[in-house]
């Protein structure tokens, strides 16, 4: 039988898929401690670990939210995962605990809780 080949296909063969960048590796003990962080603490990891992260960062009520415009590459959501933030597909943003491990609600919790930038007011 013969096998008829397109030298048009995008299928790589192993040996190139191998070489590929691969994601980056999350180290889930970290992760879960990450997670148990205050939200100054979680804050402060943000600042020092990846202050683009920092920049995007909302506070809401004693959770660290992080939202974008578009989806984000492999590269940034396992940095994002790393550092203990989770991805709510309900509000399309990622959130960190902050040690306040709760179950969801339907309400918006910025209807409820105080939110702030803490870029903005570190700018200030």
């Amino acid at each position: 039988m013969k096998t008829i080949t397109n030298s048009d296909s995008r299928l790589q063969n192993r040996t190139a898929q191998l070489f590929q960048e691969q994601p980056q590796q999350i180290d889930f003990r970290q992760r879960f401690q990450n997670r148990a962080l205050s939200t100054a603490q979680a804050l402060d990891m943000l600042r020092q670990q990846e202050p683009r992260f920092w920049e995007l960062a909302q506070v809401v009520g004693q959770w660290v939210w992080i939202q974008f415009d578009e989806k984000q590459p492999p590269q940034i959501t396992a940095a994002l995962s790393q550092l203990g933030f989770h991805w709510n597909r309900k509000r399309q943003t990622w959130q960190h605990p902050c040690g306040h491990f709760t179950a969801g609600s339907r309400r918006d919790p910025r209807d409820k809780y105080q939110t702030y930038f803490p870029a903005d007011a570190k700018a200030a």
